[in-house]
């Protein structure tokens, strides 16, 4: 799977995973307890950093379409579930943390 959002081959099992989870709005409500990041939630990250969607593609390491996708919860009909990679990206910059160099040597 790619950044811009699944592949035909993982689209099916997408498809019946979360789909439900989708149109019923339950992917809002319980994106908390599933560890899974919102639409919703993904845009009040930006949004509270006061970043435009451009911005916040070139903090993440994303085109702006991608953000886009992620905002919108799906791409040409097909979920999109933000990857844990991009959340933990979300929670970094929360934080001030511009790039991580790696751990330090001793």
């Amino acid at each position: 799977m790619g950044c811009g959002g699944p592949d035909k081959a993982m689209a099916k099992k997408i498809r019946s995973k979360d789909t439900y989870a989708l149109e019923s709005g339950a992917l809002e409500k319980g994106a908390l307890e599933n560890g899974v990041m919102s639409p919703a939630a993904f845009r009040h990250w930006r949004k509270s950093l006061k970043m435009s969607q451009k911005t916040a593609a070139e903090a993440l390491g994303l085109k702006r379409r991608v953000v886009q996708y992620y905002e919108k919860g799906e791409r040409d009909g097909v979920p999109v579930v933000i990857p844990k990679t991009v959340r933990l990206a979300c929670y970094a910059l929360t934080a001030g943390q511009q790039d991580y160099p790696g751990p330090e040597e001793s």
